[in-house]
């Protein structure tokens, strides 16, 4: 008679091609060396890794003029709503809704004051609101995604979210990107522009994730995490984490570059 599969053996089957596809891009860290405290430019288990940035000689440019030219962001320019990625539609977007908070600072602990800082995220479900994005989950149309705020005197920023879902993408067989939220951060100068991501804490996907695991260098890894902080919750209306961002410095926050 033909052998019958039962749930049992599938299971050790789905459990063990996990485990290999585990193993196989573990083995591709290990063999990029060093550990290093910034993502690698061109890491071998992230393939578009190459098209993330410049490939030619920079310009340069005279600063001073550069800020004669470049924009900046005040108090008039950016209102309080626009913190909260919760409101300003027809309706209430669907998700856990969370507060993010943390402070941006120097590499000497000083904070950085006034400074613009921009999110963006995937909904719930895991989509953008993004033409491009074409991943069969539902687009939240009371959820758009973005949002921003200016530092207080203390360096502290604050936004009111939804928590955003894990999705796929097209790097590697079966690939999922961890829950993140993008973060744009200026600095001390508008020049200085800083991109990064924040995760989550005890995500699974950490360990299969190219893009995460592009910084080889574990403490700095642990610096893209978030810390769930009872004390930011509000009771009975939001969960709570606290991430804080350092610009320089050895315990300078990974960034990408564009």
């Amino acid at each position: 008679m033909p052998s019958v599969a039962t749930s049992s053996d599938r299971a050790a089957t789905s459990q063990a091609e996990v485990s290999s596809e585990i193993g196989a891009i573990e083995a591709a860290y290990q063999r990029a060396g060093v550990e290093e405290t910034q993502p690698r430019l061109d890491y071998a288990p992230y393939r578009s890794s190459v098209l993330r940035h410049p490939t030619k000689d920079l310009h340069h440019a005279d600063p001073e003029g550069v800020e004669l030219w470049t924009p900046c962001f005040g108090p008039r320019d950016v209102g309080a709503l626009e913190a909260d990625l919760t409101i300003g539609q027809r309706g209430e977007p669907i998700g856990e809704r969370m507060v993010v908070t943390g402070r941006v600072v120097d590499g000497d602990g000083r904070p950085v004051r006034r400074q613009l800082v921009e999110i963006w995220q995937a909904n719930a479900a895991g989509r953008y609101i993004h033409q491009r994005d074409q991943h069969p989950a539902p687009v939240d149309p009371n959820f758009t995604g973005t949002g921003r705020c200016l530092t207080d005197d203390d360096g502290y920023y604050r936004f009111t979210t939804i928590k955003p879902g894990p999705y796929p993408w097209k790097n590697h067989r079966n690939a999922w990107r961890p829950a993140h939220i993008h973060f744009s951060l200026f600095g001390t100068e508008f020049t200085q522009r800083m991109i990064t991501q924040m995760y989550f804490p005890g995500d699974p996907l950490f360990a299969l994730d190219p893009i995460y695991q592009a910084i080889t260098d574990r403490k700095a890894r642990d610096r893209l995490v978030a810390t769930y902080d009872h004390d930011v919750t509000t009771h009975e209306w939001a969960t709570g984490y606290r991430w804080d961002v350092v610009l320089t410095g050895a315990s300078r926050t990974p960034m990408e570059d564009s």
